[in-house]
């Protein structure tokens, strides 16, 4: 058997952008065709886009989709393609792959498996295909196989696992094996988590090496639909060895990963097995066959060296700078803003946005060049043309440090600080007198006066209410996306004001807690992501401890005397939410964890932290929309589901209360 070119292609694909995603199906195909690839996999739901949530209901959406496909197929002169859409099929509505060979549509497979977990909901929209289950459908006027389907192509038998399918136990694959398929290819919608890259790459080696086949795994890339992200991450693989993988967080609309196989070298090593089973008397389903002359395959191509910040030890640092960078710059061209805005406090939250925005230009520029980044951004005609990233920058990001008479000079020239280190356009505005008209008004109302000992909490949130109307102004004079910059850890305790430091249409660091972004924020400073290196102006914010600045001067008000130690804080977060520890189960295991507070503070700790989070689910739900980025996510309409209204923990933590008072 001749060696065999084959590639995974990843795509930026949108939502029902019809016009989009065939335009990146096709060019991802002309570039296949040009490099001599024969069977190229596509990823998972790639016609419609993987997010179209509840308009996968619509039977047009279904019906286009054919339409689509019927536009796909005969671009494939000499080349074996598989796509995935939406199917509907005797009432049911179906995830499918199918598979089209030299401009002819040979079948549809179903997905078995359906992902239900975190951010997937694939069981709301699609019917899980049975095992063995197979039929027909009309698609132009011609009847095509549906269901567990293999293809016998030219005398190379190709199946599918598609995405969830490789995640189960009980995998596809096993079965493919036994019906001696050679190639078995993986269409995926896999989103991003810290560190998941390496779970997909122990799937697709185990895959190619227990099937004794040749793996190829395709998935989406870039924020496709809003708050996933996507890292493009595409993998090829053969008994057991990974013989080709791209980049991830590609800028790109398209890149296509190759590499040659050897079908007869995972046939003898099948041959060889002792261990591998055979199929036995059990009736297999006769593949569908056509006729398919592989061409002779060019010198396989050099092996990418993988980027240098994948083998960092700092992974997780280089994976999170690169990825809300990328979530960043979809959103900015899907949404056709004009930039960004950011309300600049001087403090960390504030401070890493920006930077973020930032690192967004130089990260683009650096892959795909200054012209291609204006192309991309084509609807921003102000866009200088000299390429440097500092007035890129300043083109697109506006920074507004907004003072009253409660702010420090310290924030006011780190605001300034960033801003002029990022190349960012910088407003200052005085809003105090706002703040005093307010109180002045309301205290009339009133008949009272307003003082902090009365008063604190809602004088602390006026002064952050006020800033709001002022940046969203500018977010609307600048055609631009205002960017929230409250963090997880806030959001669990809803320490944070509603129209006020939640104003935004995106809060991009909503997903990652308070000690990870500190850490990063002097990572940035002292390190940095490869490519780019250190910013040293940060350390006018990591000089700082977090402050609200919302209580006169004289009191000494921090974030954490506020609240607690931001890492105990998110040690609670996580056994809480993410582990769904009980209360006293928490404050056993942080007494352990932080040896160095007492252990009735511990408790006291934990008993804030639930009450804060019971009373501010209301808050959660009116974030704007966030990144995914771990399993520690809090996004109510995404992750973690929880109750508006509910009993609070009442119970538990009076109990735990009782154990503190009985061990003091």
């Amino acid at each position: 058997m001749k060696p065999i070119q084959v590639a995974a292609g990843v795509l930026n694909q949108t939502p029902l952008d019809w016009d989009g995603n065939l335009a990146n199906m096709l060019a991802a195909i002309g570039d296949a065709r040009d490099q001599g690839i024969s069977v190229l996999c596509l990823p998972e739901l790639c016609i419609t886009g993987y997010g179209c949530e509840d308009a996968f209901y619509a039977p047009h959406v279904a019906a286009t989709s054919l339409d689509i496909l019927s536009e796909i197929v005969p671009q494939t002169d000499g080349m074996i393609v598989s796509v995935g859409l939406p199917v509907r099929f005797r009432g049911g509505l179906f995830n499918m792959a199918c598979l089209i060979c030299n401009q002819s549509l040979l079948g549809m497979v179903g997905k078995q498996n359906l992902a239900g977990e975190g951010i997937h909901y694939e069981p709301r929209w699609f019917k899980a295909w049975p095992n063995d289950a197979r039929g027909d459908i009309e698609v132009d006027g011609q009847n095509v196989p549906v269901g567990d389907l293999i293809f016998d192509c030219g005398g190379v038998k190709i199946g599918f696992e598609i995405c969830e399918d490789a995640w189960v136990l009980d995998r596809p694959g096993g079965e493919l094996a036994q019906q001696g398929v050679d190639i078995i290819l993986n269409p995926s919608a896999s989103h991003f988590a810290f560190g998941k890259n390496k779970v997909r790459r122990r799937l697709v080696l185990d895959g190619s090496r227990a099937f004794h086949a040749s793996y190829v795994y395709a998935n989406l890339l870039g924020n496709e639909a809003g708050r996933a992200i996507y890292d493009g991450d595409a993998m090829i693989a053969s008994n057991g060895k990974l013989i080709a993988f791209g980049p991830r967080f590609s800028y790109a609309d398209h890149r296509l990963v190759t590499a040659i196989i050897d079908v007869d070298r995972t046939r003898t090593s099948r041959a060889q097995s002792s261990s591998f089973p055979v199929a036995g008397d059990r009736q297999l389903a006769h593949p569908v066959r056509c006729d398919f002359e592989f061409p002779t395959a060019p010198k396989p191509p050099e092996v990418a060296a993988i980027a240098h910040w994948e083998n960092s030890a700092e992974l997780k640092e280089e994976e999170f700078t690169r990825a809300i960078s990328l979530g960043l710059f979809d959103y900015l061209r899907k949404s056709r803003s004009r930039g960004f805005v950011i309300s600049l406090s001087g403090g960390a939250d504030s401070a890493a946005v920006a930077t973020l925005a930032a690192t967004m230009v130089q990260l683009a520029e650096a892959e795909i060049g200054s012209a291609v980044f204006r192309d991309k951004l084509d609807h921003i005609q102000s866009l200088p043309v000299n390429g440097l990233v500092a007035t890129t920058v300043g083109e697109l990001v506006t920074c507004v440090y907004q003072s009253t008479r409660n702010s420090s000079v310290t924030t006011r020239e780190a605001a300034r600080t960033v801003a002029e280190g990022i190349g960012a356009q910088f407003l200052e505005l005085d809003v105090d007198s706002l703040v005093q008209q307010y109180k002045s008004i309301v205290s009339d109302a009133l008949q009272r006066p307003l003082t902090w000992d009365r008063d604190d909490l809602a004088l602390q949130n006026i002064q952050a209410r006020v800033r709001g109307p002022s940046v969203w102004m500018l977010a609307n004079l600048h055609g631009a996306l205002l960017l929230a910059t409250s963090n997880r850890s806030e959001a669990a305790v809803g320490y944070a004001t509603m129209d006020g430091d939640t104003c935004g249409g995106l809060s991009p660091i909503a997903g990652i807690d308070k000690a990870f972004l500190r850490h990063w924020l002097r990572w940035m400073e002292k390190t940095g992501p490869s490519g780019i290196g250190p910013l040293s102006f940060l350390a006018a914010v990591n000089e700082q401890q977090p402050t609200a600045e919302l209580r006169p001067p004289e009191s000494g008000q921090t974030d954490e005397a506020d609240l607690m130690p931001y890492d105990v804080l998110d040690a609670i977060e996580r056994a809480g939410i993410r582990d769904k520890q009980s209360p006293r189960d928490i404050w056993q295991r942080v007494q352990t964890e932080f040896p160095q507070y007492p252990p009735r503070d511990l408790g006291e700790w934990v008993v804030r932290f639930f009450t804060l989070f019971c009373r501010n689910q209301w808050k959660r739900e009116r974030y704007a929309p966030s990144f995914h980025l771990d399993d520690e996510n809090l996004d109510p309409k995404t992750w973690y589901r929880f109750p508006i209204l509910s009993g609070g923990y009442r119970r538990e933590l009076r109990e735990l209360r009782d154990e503190l008072d009985a061990s003091a």
